[in-house]
């Protein structure tokens, strides 16, 4: 076993919500071997013609990334392992905080070939297959931003890809519908945490009555401009927003889990052309956090 590769404990939990080995035309390789190298270079952020020869062929690793970050394995992965956590009572649910980090993108990651869009009368495809491969340039150049959301053992519920000039507020309803932990015992997936923590970004009207009407607790402090003008409507402008600075305290979880996630230097640096495959390797990054004790 190498520096990085996935432990005897980790692989115990981790084999079971894996695709079969078996299927029609072949068979894949082994898939621990695979996955170690898959972690090898999230990790590094090598480029996958330079992983190293113990994990086999590079196009192999590279092709079965790919693959699950289309078709959305990795996604299910991530999943089924936060059901298993949230079963060992592993997730703190009495407080999950939101807020995003860019991401640097490397030169690699531009030139990927533009397609026009196509509108399907169904959604058939996941929402992290994007037009704009979730790149914006601005005046430090091309970046990406991820917004996450975090629970207190400081690992990532859910995240959302979008170009790095995208504004805080109008993601965290999207971020915060991402959040679905099934229940393998039965029921409906849990996706409503006791509370949502974030900073002043996320203080909108939208925001506020969206966790109002899912019954939702919030800690988010109220900007000065915002004040002020609720102040001047009057009655009109509504009550004043409750907020615990004790409470407040606890966002710092986020930002824990965001340095966790960034760890990987895959992630700290976007070095993938396709938004659907960068997705893929902060999922991967997510998983791994998740299958640490």
């Amino acid at each position: 076993m190498g520096r990085g590769d996935l432990t005897n404990a980790e692989w115990v939990r981790l084999e079971p919500h894996l695709p079969a080995l078996g299927r029609r035309g072949g068979r894949w390789s082994d898939h621990r071997r695979v996955i170690n190298g898959i972690l090898f270079r999230v990790r590094t952020g090598i480029p996958w013609r330079d992983l190293p020869e113990r994990f086999g062929s590079w196009k192999t690793v590279y092709e079965r990334h790919r693959r699950w970050s289309a078709d959305g394995t990795w996604d299910q992965i991530l999943r089924a392992v936060q059901a298993d956590a949230d079963l060992a009572g592993r997730i703190d649910w009495s407080m999950v905080s939101v807020d995003s980090t860019s991401c640097r993108a490397h030169q690699h990651a531009a030139g990927a070939r533009k397609k026009k869009p196509r509108v399907p009368k169904k959604r058939t495809t996941p929402r992290h297959h994007r037009p704009d491969e979730g790149l914006g340039r601005s005046r430090g150049g091309l970046t990406c931003k991820i917004h996450l959301a975090g629970e207190g053992g400081c690992r990532p519920m859910a995240f959302l890809l979008t170009p790095g000039q995208w504004g805080d507020a109008p993601q965290m309803i999207e971020v915060l519908e991402r959040i679905r932990v099934p229940r393998p015992q039965g029921g409906h997936p849990r996706t409503r945490p006791d509370r949502v923590g974030g900073d002043k970004a996320y203080s909108s009207r939208r925001n506020r009555r969206y966790l109002r009407r899912r019954q939702i607790k919030h800690t988010i402090p109220e900007p000065k401009d915002q004040r002020a003008n609720r102040k001047r409507r009057g009655s009109k402008g509504g009550r004043p927003t409750g907020f615990d600075s004790e409470i407040y305290k606890r966002r710092n979880e986020v930002e824990r889990t965001i340095n966790r996630l960034k760890n990987s230097r895959a992630v700290a640096t976007r070095y993938d052309k396709r938004a659907y495959v960068f997705h893929g390797t902060v999922t991967v990054a997510a998983i791994r956090l998740w299958l640490r004790p």
